[in-house]
């Protein structure tokens, strides 16, 4: 059971990006042939066409009250895939995610839902894995251990690379540059496309609701150390619903190269909960279990 939690642990809770030369070199490329050139409104240039629409996906997530969520509950159960192809594995899980601030961190616990056993009926956590401070952890009765490298390094890039991140990051960093690129399909719903690329050559693109302006789809890419190509992340994002004032979607889809990896279906979605900064320390959760 350890081996499939600490696979499937990642893909919980948390596009097709290009390198800035390269994207620059397309945009570039793109724009000298008319027909090419996304189509913007009267009097707006790309960039200021895609500052807008991330302005407008803000205001479609809650404006205000979203931007200043301390934290989120989560239950559900999440399914792994093999190459698009279902595995049979599904894990249900409950997760507390806290949001960054100037004062608090960014950090994730997820507990890992199984039956007590075949005669006792009802459910127990056993596993826990808590990611924070740039590290992942799993404490389980046994003990504490801190997660592959591997997985490490995937979690914190996809947060690094989230619709989160974007707002409060990187759009407030210097030399970022924003590009609208017209529109596109994302399961069959009309979205328009906007790339975000750093100082850094790092980019991370957004899909957005043509009509409600909410986040359908985020794509990123980086460079695969071991093959020297490029990989590519997307989470798409469906079955939105309105939960405290705030759009949620309760169905996220993660794909690798094109692949279907795994997907979340959440079932309860709590804001702002009554959460202890202790329930991120590994160390305190140890002692509990011991």
């Amino acid at each position: 059971m350890k081996q499939i939690v600490v696979r499937i642990g990642v893909a919980v809770g948390l596009g097709l990006s290009l390198g800035l030369g390269t994207t620059q070199s397309l945009w570039s490329q793109a724009s000298e042939i008319p027909s090419a050139a996304p189509v913007t409104p009267a009097g707006q240039t790309p960039e200021q066409r895609g500052h807008k629409l991330l302005d407008e996906m803000v205001e479609a997530l809650g404006g205000d009250a979203w931007l200043h969520r301390r934290n989120m509950r989560e239950l559900g159960h999440v399914g792994r895939f093999f190459r698009g192809t279902p595995t049979g594995i599904v894990i249900d899980f409950t997760s507390t995610r806290q949001f960054a601030t100037a004062n608090r961190f960014e950090a994730l616990r997820v507990g890992f839902i199984t039956d007590k056993s075949i005669l006792l009926p009802g459910k127990k956590i056993d596993i826990v894995q808590i990611w924070t401070a740039g590290k992942g952890y799993e404490v389980t009765y046994k003990g504490r251990t801190e997660l592959p490298k591997d997985q490490v390094t995937d979690f914190y890039r996809r947060q690094e690379h989230s619709v989160e991140a974007v707002v409060n990051t990187w759009l407030k960093a210097p030399g970022v540059v924003v590009v609208y690129e017209g529109t596109s399909m994302v399961e069959r719903q009309l979205a328009e496309k906007v790339s975000i690329l750093s100082a850094e050559n790092d980019g991370v693109t957004l899909y957005l609701d043509a009509t409600t302006h909410l986040p359908l789809r985020r794509t990123f890419e980086w460079r695969n150390e071991t093959f020297k190509d490029f990989d590519e992340d997307a989470e798409e994002y469906a079955d939105y619903h309105t939960i405290q004032g705030l759009p949620t979607a309760l169905t996220i889809s993660r794909y690798h190269n094109g692949d279907l990896a795994s997907q979340t279906f959440l079932l309860k979605v709590e804001y702002d909960v009554d959460a202890s900064p202790d329930m991120f320390n590994p160390d305190v959760l140890l002692k509990k279990k011991q």
